[in-house]
């Protein structure tokens, strides 16, 4: 896979149905500012909640605009390798460029399991398009470890890429020991990007990025700094847009009638608010995601009237594209309302 910034995109939604129409405005705007890729139908993208019928045209409509463009991921991933298989061929077909494996979910297969029962059979099915496993055990309670990602490598041609969100760099280091220099380690945290790419034990190449969805421009830059070594470009970028990648999964503490709790608004929940706030296609999340609590609205609005105020060339693309007034929307009560549950 090629080096540089892959946008995990946001579904929007409209009513109870995908806004497609929003959906081919993303891309366009993710085209105009020089993605490297774009993964439709991934966790960002709401893919649990999509019907296969939606999934399939979202797929569909991405990769047509993709093509010539820039490269395709679809997510193809599911707790249930027929699904999978359905979904990686429907991908092929429509001319995606690579499919996105995410480890199976809450029924939890060995790694073993996960090599010779989920990711080979895809890689077999589909053998001339890339299959990109996806491990992020934060989500799924299971995991594909090095050893096995490096068998696959070693047996399927198209298995040469990895999106890496376990947050354990140890694991990563033993991900490039086992499966080499050729092959290819995605960041799928935008926060630990920078470190990924300049750890020489790492080597990542690039990142699977969620807030690219709203500063494609800075962070593909960033990612294209990296690469070439210039590090006191990326450091800056990186330092730029470190408030938007805390909203990756914004962390709250919410008073009840029985006493404080956490509430954890996850990804793409914060994202959403922020590109409604902002004035671009999203729509609501669908249930079981619903809304952020009104503290987590505030540590939405700080973080983007903080990026607007020190580096207001990040978000300006949007001002651009969509015509916008962004310094007018973040102050605006009208952009965010209805985006936060009145009451805990």
């Amino acid at each position: 896979m090629k080096s540089g910034c892959y946008t995990a995109l946001a579904t929007p939604f409209e009513g109870d149905g995908v806004d497609y129409q929003g959906l081919e405005q993303l891309v366009d705007f993710q085209i105009s500012n020089g993605i490297t890729g774009i993964l439709a139908v991934g966790t960002t993208g709401e893919s649990p909640t999509l019907s296969w019928e939606e999934h399939n045209r979202v797929v569909e409509t991405v990769v047509g605009k993709c093509k010539g463009k820039c490269i395709s991921i679809a997510g193809a991933g599911s707790n249930n390798t027929r699904e999978a298989l359905e979904a990686a061929e429907h991908a092929s077909q429509a001319g995606a460029d690579a499919v996105l494996l995410v480890d199976p979910y809450y029924n939890g297969p060995s790694s073993l399991e996960i090599r010779r029962e989920y990711v080979a059979p895809v890689a077999r099915a589909v053998a001339g398009t890339e299959v990109i496993p996806y491990v992020i055990p934060g989500r799924t309670g299971a995991q594909l470890l090095p050893e096995d990602l490096a068998l696959l490598n070693a047996a399927f041609e198209n298995v040469n890429t990895v999106k890496e969100a376990t947050g354990n760099l140890d694991n990563m280091r033993q991900t490039r020991k086992c499966c080499g220099d050729s092959f290819t380690i995605l960041s799928g945290d935008d926060a630990l990007t920078y470190q990924m790419m300049t750890d020489t034990g790492i080597g990542a190449a690039g990142v699977v990025s969620v807030l690219s969805n709203v500063a494609p421009a800075a962070i593909t830059r960033m990612a294209t700094a990296l690469q070439a070594g210039d590090l006191d470009t990326a450091k800056a970028l990186n330092t730029a847009l470190g408030p938007l990648f805390g909203l990756v999964t914004v962390i709250t503490k919410e008073e009840t009638p029985y006493g404080e709790v956490t509430c954890r608004a996850r990804n793409p929940l914060a994202l959403k608010a922020l590109m409604a706030i902002l004035g671009m296609p999203s729509g609501d999340c669908r249930r079981p995601l619903g809304k952020m609590s009104a503290k987590g609205l505030d540590v939405v609005l700080t973080a983007a009237r903080q990026t607007y105020l020190d580096n207001p060339e990040i978000l300006q693309p949007i001002a651009d594209f969509f015509q916008v007034d962004l310094g007018q929307r973040l102050e605006d009560t009208a952009s965010w309302e209805g985006l936060a549950y009145t009451e805990y």
